[in-house]
C-alpha cells in the first residue's frame, strides 16, 4: 500500500516498503486489475505496527477501484508494550484513506479462510515486557468472496 507518514499536503513515504518500488507496485496492481483477478490478498510485515488497507489501482485518485487487500502484521516485541495507536499511527490513518485499520500494540494476525470469506483477527497483547500478559482480539476484518476490499467483521 502507499503510506504517507507526514501530516498535511507534503508527502513522505518509507522507501523500504512498496513505496520504494512504486513502478513495480503499479505494474503488479495494474496486472491484477487488467486480468480481472478476484480476491487478491497480500500478507506482509516488518513495519513494527499493524495496518490493513484496500489496495487501490491509483492511490492518488479517490475514485480508483480497489484491486486487493494488504494486511500487515506487527512485531512480537519491537516497540515494547506499544499502545493502541501512537502519533505516527494517527497520522498514517489521517493521511491515507485506504488504510482501514492501524494499531501499535504487539501481537499477530489470525487468519481463517473459507470459500465464502477471508477473516483476519488482529490479536494484541496487553503487555510483553512482563510475564502474564493477556491476548485479545482488537478488531476483525473480512474480505468476502468476490467483493473487493475490507469490511468490518
Amino acid at each position: 500500500m502507499r503510506i504517507d507518514t507526514k501530516a498535511g499536503p507534503e508527502v513522505a513515504v518509507p522507501m523500504d516498503t512498496w513505496d520504494g518500488y512504486e513502478g513495480s507496485r503499479n505494474r503488479i496492481l495494474g496486472g491484477i486489475h487488467e486480468r480481472g483477478v478476484d480476491n487478491v490478498l497480500f500478507l506482509t510485515g516488518d513495519l513494527h505496527r499493524s495496518l490493513a488497507a484496500d489496495l487501490k489501482l491509483d492511490f492518488l485518485d479517490p475514485a480508483s477501484p480497489t484491486v486487493g487487500v494488504e494486511l500487515v502484521g506487527t512485531s512480537i516485541t519491537s516497540g515494547r508494550d506499544g499502545e493502541d495507536n501512537d502519533a505516527g499511527g494517527r497520522t498514517i490513518l489521517a493521511e491515507n484513506p485506504w488504510i482501514r485499520y492501524g494499531n501499535f500494540q504487539r501481537g499477530y494476525v489470525r487468519c481463517t479462510v473459507t470459500p465464502d470469506e477471508f477473516r483476519a483477527d488482529y490479536r494484541v497483547a496487553d503487555r510483553v515486557t512482563t510475564p502474564g500478559g493477556a491476548m485479545s482480539t482488537r478488531t476483525t476484518l473480512v474480505v468476502e468472496n468476490g467483493v473487493p476490499g475490507l469490511q468490518q467483521g
